[in-house]
């Protein structure tokens, strides 16, 4: 059941919450060992909250619209007394005395949360290989990757433990994995959905996202979570977007533009998708045109040199004395470097030396300052297309999912899995990943829409349309 019939189900009394998460837990409970999707599970609680959500039912009050949902939480979202790790050791014992606002949220409407899912430390990678406790692998083939950083609250949806999760996109952390797993990714315009309570990877970039099995539960859950928050300086000021509206308006006369850079140097199959979720639009009567955005082409560099340098900045606060870890030493100084060398991971420690080199003298202004410069060029770019077009569409991720292993390796060819989405996060611009097919190994394809500032129900209206002719599952590309 998706997750609007199970919300709708459990309101009329016709399913009890308790039943919904007990059928959660136990498929949780039958596969993740080989999936490796949740750090931890918290079916005590989880219980206790679907028992107070049928109390309501019985009662005759609403608990809300996705009253009895089963929600998994990627774990760098505060939960209050429950551990959150960012899959570090630098993070091992602390639990958060607050609930981050997307949480809060979630409970009001009578979401379920049933565990913390697995991610690349801190938010940092591709893969989901780069977490303490071990790679996350793909429910469709153990043998290769989810896709990264949101790649346990990917895998989650898409092995059918939950219909619902929450992920993290600071380059495509929710996207990438969405695509690679078969599930629908949002990234929502920056400041549209409270970071109060989100782990900071890059303050400028990061935003809270859903993952679900279907477009219109991924609209759901952003209704839920998105809106004005005073605890977070960086909300806008507005009410969340109505975009469950706009699913079944269709795309008639919605210009289209398939930008260039989203599918030049992507695998062959992946383009067919595209072109075929273009074709789709067209017979829908959308004006699909071609589109050029060459400022793309500089994002992954100028992201490489912004990111990194808030991440410095950000994680200097794991020093061993507030919270997490610390290992004794003979002096502080000392034990600061003692535990920030046990507590961080390679690729963290790799960010953190990459960012502190682009702020430090003599480099800001032709580093980091530069990187800001095109930053800007891409957002006037952007300006620009969308003059002419309503949204654009491309790729979500350059190929289908990867070998376990095969990356851990190469850096850049684990950056460049990001190479379509850190676009959006440089602009600040809304996303969405949507299932279209397989590639010719079987394995899903994602093709993204994007869209301007705040302009969700535009970019959920293609979406829609993408979904209602997405391809059987593996039905492949020829």
């Amino acid at each position: 059941m998706s997750a609007r019939e199970i919300a709708r189900a459990v309101r009329a009394g016709e399913r009890s919450a308790r039943g919904v998460v007990e059928e959660s837990l136990a498929a949780i409970a039958e596969r993740d060992g080989e999936v490796h999707a949740f750090l931890l599970v918290t079916g005590d609680e989880a219980r206790s909250a679907a028992d107070a959500i049928d109390a309501a039912v019985a009662d005759g009050r609403d608990p809300g619209p996705l009253a009895g949902v089963p929600v998994a939480l990627k774990d760098n979202l505060c939960t209050k007394g429950i551990p959150t790790t960012c899959a570090s050791r630098i993070l091992e014992g602390w639990r958060p005395p607050y609930d981050a606002t997307v949480v809060t949220r979630l409970r009001r409407a009578g979401a379920v949360v049933v565990g913390k899912t697995n991610l690349d430390e801190f938010a940092m990678g591709s893969s989901t290989e780069n977490s303490c406790a071990g790679p996350t692998r793909h429910p469709a083939d153990p043998s290769r990757v989810p896709g990264g950083s949101s790649g346990g609250s990917a895998a989650a949806v898409a092995a059918g433990f939950v219909p619902l999760a929450l992920g993290s996109d600071t380059g495509g952390s929710v996207r990438q994995p969405a695509a690679l797993c078969g599930t629908v990714g949002v990234k929502p315009t920056y400041g549209a959905v409270s970071r109060y309570g989100l782990v900071a990877f890059a303050s400028s970039l990061d935003q809270i996202g859903p993952l679900a099995a279907s477009v219109e539960d991924a609209a759901l859950l952003l209704e839920v979570i998105a809106g004005h928050d005073p605890l977070d300086s960086t909300s806008i000021a507005q009410a969340a977007p109505e975009v469950t509206a706009s699913l079944d308006v269709g795309v008639a006369g919605l210009r289209v533009g398939v930008c260039d850079e989203l599918v030049e140097g992507t695998a062959p199959d992946v383009v067919a998708r595209v072109q075929q979720a273009a074709d789709a639009l067209v017979d829908a009567g959308a004006h699909v045109t071609r589109v050029s955005v060459p400022e793309m082409r500089y994002g992954l560099s100028a992201y490489y040199l912004i990111a990194p340098a808030e991440a410095s900045s950000n994680l200097a606060r794991y020093d061993g004395v507030r919270y997490g870890l610390r290992v004794p030493a003979s002096d502080v100084a000392a034990m600061n470097v003692a535990t920030r060398t046990a507590g961080f991971g390679p690729e963290v420690k790799r960010r953190i030396m990459l960012g502190t080199y682009a702020l430090s003298a003599g480099y800001y202004d032709a580093y980091y300052a530069k990187a800001q410069r095109v930053r800007t060029l891409l957002i006037e770019a952007f300006s620009r297309a969308y003059e002419q077009v309503d949204v654009l569409l491309g790729a979500t991720a350059p190929t289908t999912a990867f070998p376990i292993g095969e990356r851990v390796d190469d850096p850049m060819a684990m950056y460049m899995s990001d190479v379509c989405t850190i676009p959006s996060n440089l602009a600040g611009h809304p996303a969405i990943s949507v299932p279209f097919g397989t590639g010719d190994d079987g394995l899903p394809v994602g093709v993204q829409v994007l869209a301007p500032a705040l302009e969700e129900a535009r970019m959920f209206q293609a979406a829609a349309a993408i979904e209602r002719a997405a391809p059987a599952p593996g039905s492949g590309t020829k």
